[in-house]
């Protein structure tokens, strides 16, 4: 498949939330719990922070969004953490294993280290291991787990924390 990437726009918050929803809906891959409507992901893209990435993969044509990454700043409280960024990746479910993450995971390095970040972490449900495995090809580390750290329908899930030096 040839995917393009480029930065995250208004205009893409549909494709964003066809994608994103379904996911929320299953839930299976995600500690999201609530569906986003488009206006709610319009908005998102509009106050997604200046120091933050957000990168779309886009079909081969161009034409529709078949997934995308975003890295937020750790904390806003303090500059201590303006070094970590939080990652966070979404495939749609017809496009998984056909390098869309990979070509985004290059992507958003690369302009991430641009924007001051020397380091990436993120939370991985410990029973999505297909996510776990695709982010320690990426070059990240298991570092912890925080036992029961999300609760979502009523069940506890453990969080596998992990990070990335870029």
């Amino acid at each position: 498949m040839t995917l393009l990437v480029r930065e995250a726009q208004t205009k893409d918050a549909q494709d964003i939330v066809n994608i994103l929803n379904p996911i929320i809906e299953e839930g299976l891959f995600t500690i999201l719990d609530i569906t986003f409507s488009v206006e709610d992901e319009e908005q998102f893209i509009q106050d997604f922070p200046e120091r933050g990435v957000f990168h779309v993969a886009l079909n081969e044509e161009g034409s529709s969004v078949v997934g995308f990454q975003n890295v937020e700043p750790f904390a806003a409280y303090t500059h201590a953490f303006d070094h970590v960024g939080i990652i966070g990746t979404f495939v749609d479910a017809s496009c998984r294993r056909q390098g869309v993450a990979s070509i985004l995971f290059k992507a958003t390095f690369n302009l991430a280290r641009s924007k001051g970040y020397e380091k990436l972490f993120a939370y991985v449900r410990e029973d999505n291991p297909n996510a776990l495995a695709t982010y320690l090809r990426q070059g990240f580390e298991v570092v912890g787990t925080a036992k029961k750290h999300a609760k979502v329908r009523g069940k506890y899930i453990d969080e596998i924390l992990i990070e990335k030096f870029l």
